[in-house]
C-alpha cells in the first residue's frame, strides 16, 4: 500500500535523482535535461520551504514526490514526479489529490500548474483546467520553452489551474464528515406504501439499490440485496478516491426484505451496528428502526403521499412570501367512476390532466392525459381502465415553457439533521420523459437564475415543515416550470433519489479534483448486447479512460441492469463544463450502443 509522508532534508539528493529520471522518461535529449537540471534540483533547505512530500510503498521505497509552493490564496504545484518504474500505478493520482487536500488546509483557492507537455493528459484527467492567464509564474518543472539560451523549444509547458475546495458543508453535516454504512433498502422502502404501480417482486428496486454506493461521499460498507460485479466497486473507488469498502451483497433475490435479511444474520447485524459509523438507508422503514434501535413512527413519512404533500404546499403558500410559486389544482377521486367523470369534463374543455397514484417512484403511477389521448383511447373510461388499481389523484396539467426558455423539471434537495435543523443541498434539473424520471444534472449554473431564489426559498420552507412534523433525513421537492417562469411544486420525496446521488458525487469530486463540477446521473443507458461480467468490467474501464482524456469522469452507477434480458446501465458522468459533460455522455451512449460489436458477426453454419 502506497502512502504519502513529508520528505526529509537528508533525502534531497536522492529526490533530485528521482526527478531527473522521471523527466528523462519522456525521451528528452541529454542537452535539454542538462539545461533543466539546475531548476529541477532539490536542496536540503528546499524540502521544508517547498513543502515536499513523497509517496512510498510498504517497504519504504520512494515512488514519487510533489511540492506545494507559495502562500494562500494562490499556490503552485511546483513538482510532481513519479519514479519511471511506478508510472501507471496510481502514484501520481495519489500525490495530486494529496496536494489539493493540503492546499485546502492552507487556505489556497487557486493552484497553478505548469505541466510537462507529456503530462498534460494526466492533469486534464485529474480535473485541472486550462489556465486563463498562462499558468504559474515559475514552473518548477523546467521552463522547457526557454531551456537553451532563451530559444523557443517544442517542449513548452502547458499551463493548468485547479480550485482546491473542502468537502461541502452540507456533506460534512450529512454523515459528520466521515465514512458511513450504506443500506440499499430501496425495495423495502417502496413496499411499505403498497403501491400497485410497482413490480411485486421489486426487481427494478433491487437494481436501483446499487445507488447505495453513493449515499454519502465516502462509504465504508455497502449492503445490497443483489450480487454486484466484483470489479465494480474497485473501479468506482478509483474514480472517487475511496478507501477500501466492505461489500455485503446477494442478501435478497426477490421481495423487499433487505434489513430483515440483515437481522437474520446476527454477526452481520452486529458488524454493521457496532462499527461506530452512521447507518444511511435509502429511506426510513420499520426494519431500519428495529436494526438501529430508533423509534419507528410511520407518520413521519406522511408527506410521501402526493395528496398530503399538495395540502402542505397549499398551507405554505397561504402564508405568503413565495410569489414565484404557483400550485396546480388537485382533486382526489374517491372512486374510478369519479376519476372518469373529472377526466371527461376536463378533456371536453380542451384541458390536459395529470393522473397520479397516491404514492409512486420516479414517475410510476403518473400519467399525463391530453384530450387527444382520451379520444384515441375511446373515452376516459377506457383509458382509466388500463391504469393500475388503487386511488387516483386528478391534477391540473401545468403547461411548460418553450424548450429554448429553459428547463421544465427541477428539484430542490435538502435534509433535516438529527437536531431538527434544515440543511440546503441545492437545486437540480431533471430529465423527465413521458412523466417518468430519466436522470438529473447538478452543479454551478444548472438551475436558471430566475428559478434559483423561489426554488430554494420554497424548498427550505417545506424542509422546516417536515422538521416540525418530526421527519429526520433527506428530502426533495419536485417542481415543473410554467410558461410564465413560475414554479409549480408537484411532490415531496422523503428518501434519497437519483439527484441526491449526483449531489454526493459532486461534493466528492469537488474535494478530490477542484471546485465546480457538473454531475449528471443517467437512469438508463441501453446496451447493444448483454455482457458477461468480465466484458462489463472491461467496457466500464475503457469508458473511464476515454472520459478522462476528455477531462471528464465516468462512473457506472447501476451495473446489475447489464445482465437483464434487455440490458442497460445506470451511469454518472462529471466534468467542469457543460460541453465536456455532454461530450462524455455522448461517448458513453455511443459505446453502449456498439457493445454488440464486441462479439463480432455470427459464425457461418
Amino acid at each position: 500500500m502506497v502512502k504519502v509522508r513529508p520528505a526529509r532534508a537528508d533525502e534531497a539528493e536522492a529526490l533530485t535523482g528521482l526527478v531527473m529520471r522521471s523527466k528523462a522518461y519522456w525521451g528528452y535529449d541529454a542537452g535539454f535535461l542538462a539545461a533543466c537540471a539546475a531548476e529541477l534540483r532539490i536542496r536540503a533547505a528546499d524540502v521544508a520551504a517547498r513543502r515536499v512530500v513523497v509517496a512510498e510503498d510498504e517497504r519504504g521505497a520512494v515512488l514519487g514526490l510533489a511540492s506545494l509552493e507559495g502562500a494562500p490564496p494562490h499556490a503552485v504545484l511546483g513538482l510532481l514526479f513519479v519514479e519511471p518504474a511506478a508510472i501507471g500505478r496510481g502514484v501520481g493520482r495519489l500525490l495530486y489529490r494529496d496536494a489539493l487536500r493540503r492546499a485546502v488546509a492552507l487556505g489556497v483557492r487557486r493552484l497553478a500548474i505548469d505541466s510537462d507537455p507529456h503530462a498534460a493528459g494526466f492533469y486534464r484527467a485529474m480535473g485541472a483546467r486550462a489556465a486563463a492567464d498562462g499558468g504559474a509564474d515559475q514552473g518548477r518543472g523546467g521552463r522547457a520553452d526557454q531551456g537553451r539560451g532563451g530559444r523557443a523549444e517544442p517542449y513548452a509547458l502547458v499551463p493548468f489551474e485547479a480550485a482546491p475546495a473542502p468537502l461541502a458543508a452540507w456533506a460534512r453535516e450529512w454523515t459528520g464528515g466521515g465514512r458511513a454504512v450504506h443500506l440499499g433498502n430501496v425495495a423495502e422502502f417502496n413496499a411499505q406504501f403498497a403501491d400497485a404501480t410497482l413490480d411485486g417482486e421489486q426487481r427494478p428496486a433491487h437494481h436501483y439499490a446499487c445507488l447505495a454506493a453513493f449515499y454519502s461521499p465516502d462509504p465504508a460498507v455497502l449492503v445490497l440485496p443483489r450480487a454486484v460485479p466484483r470489479g465494480w466497486t474497485d473501479l468506482v473507488g478509483r474514480e472517487l478516491g475511496w478507501s477500501e469498502v466492505e461489500v455485503y451483497d446477494g442478501l435478497v433475490e426477490r421481495g423487499p426484505g433487505l434489513l430483515d435479511a440483515v437481522r437474520a444474520r446476527p454477526a452481520l447485524a452486529a458488524r454493521l451496528t457496532g462499527a461506530g459509523l452512521p447507518l444511511v438507508p435509502w429511506g426510513l422503514t420499520r426494519p431500519f428502526g428495529e436494526l438501529t434501535g430508533r423509534p419507528w413512527r410511520p407518520g413521519q413519512l406522511r408527506y410521501e403521499s402526493k395528496s398530503a404533500a399538495h395540502e402542505l404546499f397549499g398551507r405554505i403558500l397561504a402564508e405568503g412570501g413565495h410569489p414565484g410559486i404557483r400550485l396546480p389544482a388537485q382533486w382526489r377521486a374517491a372512486t374510478r367512476r369519479a376519476a372518469v367523470r373529472l377526466l371527461s369534463d376536463r378533456a371536453r374543455a380542451g384541458k390536459s390532466t395529470v393522473l397520479k397514484s397516491e404514492h409512486g417512484v420516479g414517475g410510476s403511477g403518473t400519467t399525463v392525459v391530453t384530450p387527444e389521448r382520451v379520444r384515441a383511447a375511446g373515452g376516459a373510461r377506457a383509458l382509466v381502465r388500463r391504469l393500475p388499481r388503487g386511488p387516483l389523484l386528478v391534477e391540473e396539467y401545468v403547461e411548460g415553457p418553450a424548450r429554448e426558455d429553459g428547463p421544465r423539471d427541477l428539484t430542490y434537495d435538502g435534509f433535516v439533521g438529527a437536531d431538527g435543523r434544515v440543511h440546503e443541498v441545492g437545486g437540480a434539473v431533471m430529465e423527465v420523459r413521458d412523466g417518468c424520471y430519466a436522470g438529473a444534472t447538478v452543479g454551478p449554473g444548472v438551475v436558471p437564475e430566475w428559478a434559483e431564489k423561489p426554488l430554494t426559498a420554497f424548498g427550505g420552507a417545506v424542509g422546516r415543515e417536515l422538521a416540525a412534523a418530526g421527519y429526520r433525513g433527506w428530502f426533495d421537492v419536485d417542481f415543473v416550470a410554467d410558461g410564465g417562469r413560475r414554479l409549480a411544486p408537484t411532490e415531496t420525496n422523503l428518501r434519497l433519489t437519483g439527484p441526491s446521488v449526483a449531489f454526493m458525487v459532486a461534493a466528492r469530486l469537488d474535494a478530490l479534483r477542484g471546485a465546480g463540477h457538473l454531475v449528471r446521473i443517467v437512469d438508463r443507458v441501453e446496451l447493444g448486447a448483454r455482457l458477461p461480467e468480465a466484458q462489463l468490467d472491461e467496457l466500464c474501464a475503457d469508458l473511464a479512460r476515454e472520459c478522462a482524456r476528455l477531462g471528464a469522469v465516468f462512473v457506472p452507477a447501476i451495473p446489475t441492469g447489464a445482465f437483464e434480458p434487455s440490458p442497460w446501465l445506470g451511469v454518472l458522468v462529471a466534468a467542469h463544463s457543460r460541453e465536456v459533460l455532454d461530450a462524455a455522455e455522448a461517448r458513453v451512449r455511443a459505446a453502449a450502443r456498439a457493445v454488440d460489436a464486441l462479439f463480432g458477426p455470427p459464425a457461418p453454419l
